[in-house]
């Protein structure tokens, strides 16, 4: 599973709430997209932002979405986890036609707004080693990387 975790400044319960409300709109602005868009469009290569095509591009729009998704999940189950003071059972999510990949982002990108009201900032969650959980960033990190992979997908739609 993938887990986007980058180191971020100490963030507090101000920031947390703005980092939720940022989180909320690319959610809200990405899943939009991917609904609007036609089976040729979904289809397309999301290719890397950069001028000089440095960085990962996608092989289609949908995929994008289903990479986000994931990180999603997983970043939600990883915060759930710890409010609840267990390691996260990280699943795959299931591959779904084209057209449902914006209901994906919705209803994964939800699930991590709520899991973030379960936990503080600075809680410490699990990182997923492969093999067993060990004590890795805060939830702040975890959030933000994800929240960068979206804002990342959002300008390649």
């Amino acid at each position: 599973m993938t887990t986007v975790r980058l180191a971020c400044p100490a963030v507090d319960q101000t920031g947390w709430t703005a980092l939720a409300e940022a989180l909320a709109a690319d959610v809200r602005r990405v899943s939009e997209r991917l609904r609007h868009l036609s089976q040729a469009q979904l289809a397309a290569p999301a290719a890397p932002v950069s001028p000089t095509g440095a960085g990962q591009g996608y092989d289609s729009r949908a995929q994008a979405g289903r990479v986000v998704a994931q990180v999603l999940a997983d970043t939600a189950l990883v915060l759930e986890a710890a409010a609840a003071g267990t390691a996260p059972d990280l699943r795959r999510l299931p591959e779904l036609g084209d057209f449902a990949v914006g209901d994906q982002v919705a209803v994964t990108g939800h699930d991590v707004l709520a899991a973030m009201e379960q936990v503080r900032p600075d809680t410490q969650v699990a990182a997923d080693t492969g093999e067993r959980a060990t004590p890795g960033p805060t939830a702040a990190d975890v959030v933000a990387g994800a929240t960068r992979l979206l804002a990342d997908v959002r300008r390649r739609l």
